[in-house]
């Protein structure tokens, strides 16, 4: 357990307020962004009609995330919203897998990274939601059906922050803390890298999917 609670740390002084940001955290969250990067420009580079190994991977991301945006959110709001989503699912899905590579750590075992994610999408779909309803429209709905449902809304409003964020969280962290349990029970043998493998593709790859989905259809909701 001691391995979850070595935090390398960068300490900035800034006044009288000390500001802890977690090195490991920011290099791996660099480096997913790096490689999304370079699978981009391979993906995009020499584009045929018989597309490379690179080349089809990357349109069966777009084919597929993007169907599901459309039958979410219309065909229009898909132009609108789908590049969006298909980076926001393949940043967390390299961010879950890095994890099974030794010596590297997964930047969504760190709260700050699916809370600043989660407020990402709650920005996004509260500022399409203004945008097409208009600010009465839009605040309208948040004293319906009576003025008194207001406190209860907002608060709603910021437990689906919460909720979409700790989701992500707590499944990460917790795969890395019974696999690290059962490594030191079980000496590393046969049951550890199956576990790595199931929690960081399989429970990652599921991750993923749902923390994208959910920040689709909040988007949804408020656009509609």
């Amino acid at each position: 357990m001691d391995d979850l609670g070595n935090i390398h740390q960068i300490i900035v002084h800034l006044g009288g307020w000390d500001l802890a940001f977690n090195f490991e955290a920011m290099v791996m969250t660099w480096t997913v962004i790096g490689l999304l990067l370079l699978f981009g420009f391979f993906a995009v580079r020499g584009r045929s009609l018989v597309p490379g190994p690179i080349q089809v991977v990357g349109e069966l991301f777009v084919f597929h995330l993007y169907g599901l945006v459309e039958d979410t959110l219309g065909k229009e709001r898909a132009k609108t919203y789908g590049p969006l989503i298909c980076a926001l699912f393949m940043f967390l899905l390299l961010c879950n897998w890095l994890g099974t590579i030794p010596h590297l750590e997964e930047p969504t075992k760190d709260l700050n990274t699916p809370l600043s994610l989660g407020i990402l999408g709650f920005l996004v779909a509260h500022v399409s939601g203004i945008r097409a309803k208009g600010f009465k429209g839009y605040a309208k709905e948040y004293i319906e059906p009576f003025p008194f449902m207001l406190p209860l809304n907002l608060v709603g409003e910021i437990a689906n922050v919460i909720s979409i964020s700790f989701r992500l969280f707590g499944n990460i962290m917790g795969g890395s803390i019974i696999i690290l349990v059962i490594s030191h029970l079980a000496y590393s043998l046969v049951l550890p890298p199956f576990l790595l493998a199931f929690f960081g593709l399989f429970v990652g790859t599921i991750q993923a999917f749902v923390f994208t989905m959910l920040t689709t259809v909040y988007i949804s909701i408020q656009v509609k």
